[in-house]
């Protein structure tokens, strides 16, 4: 039954063909400033986040240009909000607590040629929630916005 679930959700999406390739690279997940999860093990929490942003990166990588090849390293993972341990685990969403994410990345072209890249690049968000939410409510949703930000300053215009 829940193979035919997907075949036909499948059948209902756009197809997009990605030009460009992502490569994702994480580090030790226990080693991240901020990855805990609320009211689920640790490891499945670690292989959702992965796969959000490693969808989401694939989404912005989709506009590169043929042959392209983006490779991003998460060195810290601090994600919106903090997580209060009490009776029920929870995270909590405040303006104190913003996203920030330390990465490395280089974006090379179909011969090899590096177009842009960058060592420990720092990205974070002091007035996230100042800003005016657009879309879905969705996992993760301040923290994808903070790739978008990243991706539509500084790889988009290099390409």
């Amino acid at each position: 039954m829940k193979y035919i679930k997907y075949v036909i959700a499948a059948m209902f999406l756009p197809m997009t063909a990605s030009a460009g390739e992502v490569n994702v690279t994480w580090l030790d997940f226990k080693e991240y400033r901020d990855v805990f999860p609320a009211n689920e093990t640790r490891g499945g929490y670690h292989k959702r986040i992965a796969k959000k942003f490693e969808q989401h990166l694939n989404k912005l990588a989709a506009d590169l240009p043929a042959g392209y090849t983006m490779s991003v390293t998460f060195e810290d993972v601090d994600l919106a909000g903090d997580v209060r341990f009490n009776m029920n685990d929870i995270r909590i969403i405040k303006p104190i607590y913003f996203p920030r994410l330390k990465m490395s990345y280089s974006v090379t072209d179909n011969t090899g040629k590096v177009v842009t890249e960058a060592k420990s690049k720092v990205l974070k968000d002091l007035g996230f929630m100042d800003k005016l939410k657009i879309g879905r409510d969705s996992e993760f949703y301040y923290d994808k916005r903070l790739l978008s930000d990243w991706y539509k300053d500084e790889i988009a215009p290099k390409i």
